[in-house]
């Protein structure tokens, strides 16, 4: 290995604790604010693309800084935990000050960002950050409360979305988006509950769940979500604006998926990480593009 290949792999193995700080393979939750592009029929339109491309952009900046702000929240819990001790900050590779810094400079770019290129969203931008403050202080100490306003983040993503392409949300992607978030956030909860019952040290509000509670709450939330779609499917307003009465085909892969994550849930007991497990199972990447296919086929 030559010596600029050498340095050249110091300077990456010295980033590469900040980059993971930032916990890219989180960013995969803000598609969510290409929804609306998709479901309006604008997915053609390039500027819309670009539009939308860009708030992506904003909240990967926004959510990272909002990671930041929660490691350095949680620092002693994370510590204790299993699986979050090996994070930068709790494994002290990166320092608190210049973490701080960063995240400083992540809320900056994100905030100008989106006031001068989709001045739209800057509410819903805007609101996303208060309610992460808000929740790193206090609401996710709260039981039930915190998967609420997990689920009201999603929410705020399409809304943002919606708003930068010009178009008014309707109730059934506010709905499915609120509810979908919920379902995932309580499997979630359950592997941290089933760390929690093993002596691991966890979040600080789980003994205010339990498996009985949390697996009535999954199997509640999978039945709802799925009658919600299929009302969505067969709604007169969805088959007009769409032109097709055969939406309701796709309610087979939702189906299909919901079972899976509930396999890997109560199965596998492998739910910590909903972004991981997406990333990672074949089997539910291949329902959700079958999913998006059929749809596509049938609106588009």
């Amino acid at each position: 290995m030559t010596s600029e290949a050498s340095q050249e792999n110091t300077v990456l193995n010295q980033l590469s604790p900040y980059f993971q700080l930032l916990r890219p393979h989180q960013w995969v939750k803000n598609g969510f604010v290409f929804l609306p592009l998709f479901f309006s029929l604008n997915l053609g339109k390039l500027f819309l693309l670009e539009q939308a491309a860009i708030l992506f952009g904003v909240f990967c900046l926004c959510a990272s800084a909002v990671y930041i702000l929660n490691d350095i929240r949680d620092l002693t819990e994370d510590r204790a935990h299993p699986v979050k001790c090996t994070r930068p900050l709790a494994a002290n590779v990166v320092p608190v000050p210049i973490a701080l810094m960063l995240m400083m400079v992540l809320i900056t770019a994100g905030l100008g960002a989106v006031v001068l290129l989709v001045p739209n969203a800057t509410l819903f931008v805007g609101g996303y950050l208060l309610l992460n403050v808000l929740y790193s202080y206090w609401l996710k100490h709260i039981a039930i409360v915190d998967l609420f306003c997990i689920a009201t983040g999603f929410v705020l993503r399409v809304l943002a979305g919606a708003a930068t392409i010009y178009v008014e949300p309707t109730m059934w992607i506010i709905l499915m988006t609120f509810l979908l978030a919920l379902f995932l956030g309580l499997a979630k909860r359950r592997d941290c509950y089933l760390l929690y019952k093993e002596g691991k040290q966890t979040r600080s509000n789980i003994d205010h769940y339990n498996l009985e509670f949390i697996n009535a709450g999954m199997v509640m939330m999978s039945a709802v979500v799925i009658v919600a779609y299929i009302f969505y499917t067969i709604s007169p307003e969805v088959t007009t604006r769409f032109g097709s009465s055969n939406l309701y085909v796709t309610t087979a892969f939702v189906i299909l998926g919901i079972m899976r994550y509930m396999q890997i849930t109560f199965v596998e007991a492998s739910s910590g990480s909903p972004t991981e497990v997406l990333l990672t199972d074949r089997l539910l990447q291949m329902t959700i593009l079958a999913w998006l296919l059929t749809f596509v086929f049938l609106i588009y």
